[in-house]
């Protein structure tokens, strides 16, 4: 296999950022369209993602292999399942932002890689080591922090990384490409989607009708998803593992901002339970580094 040139890791690099920078300011976004309920810019995002996924296989010369993929039943199913995780991963993001929960949608998306790491050694019976062991533990003192010390279970946080640990682990079981795969998950939601849209807007609670500005954010939501997956399909084939996985904190780190200059609350229990899950995030990027250096040194 051809090392990619310089010129294309650059260009791996800003694409890998980029898209994981839009991830992470996405919040404004949703802040902005909170005029309309989770459900009702879930729906749009569904109904307006397709026919974008549709042109970008049909530029990338995808579609028949889009249409192959169906052939085979496993992955018609699993598709079908991470369709269902994806819309709940959608929903919670989106209720976190439309209510002021920002701080907790970060937690769970620094949570999620931990997550996944635990759901390798448990399932995948991938090695652990003791800087991966130490990321979990303090990620799980993390959680436990927050819920003796501020009295509340982060729910938000814990049901986004699950859901979105529980994505990533089936989509790995098949060999699909990215755009292939979402663009299925999102044309077995459309039924749901259409139907979401055509009830809101007939129970009166409808946005899409109300002004050519509101319309126009609602359908900006299926841009706010493509954009950035195309930019990170583009940064995950150019770098290695290790750099991506660093390069995924750039996102919750950013909505911690967001969150934190936006006013909500942050409490000294908060704090200490930021702490140690950043100090375990920590701990599983040198966990990486370590890892990709060592497959290095074997290759060369």
């Amino acid at each position: 296999m051809n090392q990619p040139t310089p010129v294309e890791m650059r260009r791996a690099l800003l694409a890998g950022l980029s898209g994981y920078l839009i991830w992470g300011v996405s919040p404004l976004y949703f802040q902005f369209v909170g005029f309309a309920s989770a459900l009702e810019i879930v729906a749009h995002r569904v109904v307006w993602s397709l026919p974008m996924l549709f042109a970008a296989l049909w530029f990338a010369g995808k579609l028949r292999p889009a249409f192959d993929a169906l052939k085979d039943k496993r992955v018609l199913l699993t598709l079908a399942a991470t369709s269902a995780l994806i819309s709940i991963n959608w929903l919670l993001f989106i209720y976190a932002v439309n209510n002021d929960r920002v701080l907790e949608a970060s937690l769970g998306y620094y949570i999620n890689p931990l997550m996944s790491v635990a759901v390798g050694v448990v399932i995948l019976r991938e090695p652990l080591g003791p800087w991966r062991i130490s990321a979990i533990v303090l990620a799980t003192l993390g959680v436990l922090n927050l819920i003796i010390a501020a009295g509340t279970v982060p729910w938000i946080s814990l049901a986004l990384a699950f859901s979105f640990t529980a994505y990533g682990y089936l989509r790995k079981t098949v060999a699909v490409d990215g755009r292939i795969g979402l663009f299925w998950e999102t044309a077995f939601l459309l039924p749901f989607a259409l139907g979401a849209v055509i009830w809101i807007q007939m129970s009166g609670e409808g946005h899409f009708l109300q002004s050519p500005l509101k319309a126009s954010l609602l359908i900006l939501a299926g841009l706010v998803t493509i954009v950035p997956l195309l930019l990170y399909i583009i940064g995950a084939r150019g770098l290695r593992l290790s750099t991506m996985g660093l390069l995924q904190f750039t996102a919750p780190s950013l909505q911690f901002a967001i969150a934190v200059l936006g006013g909500e609350t942050f409490t000294s229990a908060h704090l200490v339970t930021f702490v140690l899950i950043w100090t375990g995030v920590a701990a599983f990027a040198w966990s990486q580094l370590r890892r990709d250096r060592a497959a290095v040194a074997t290759s060369a």
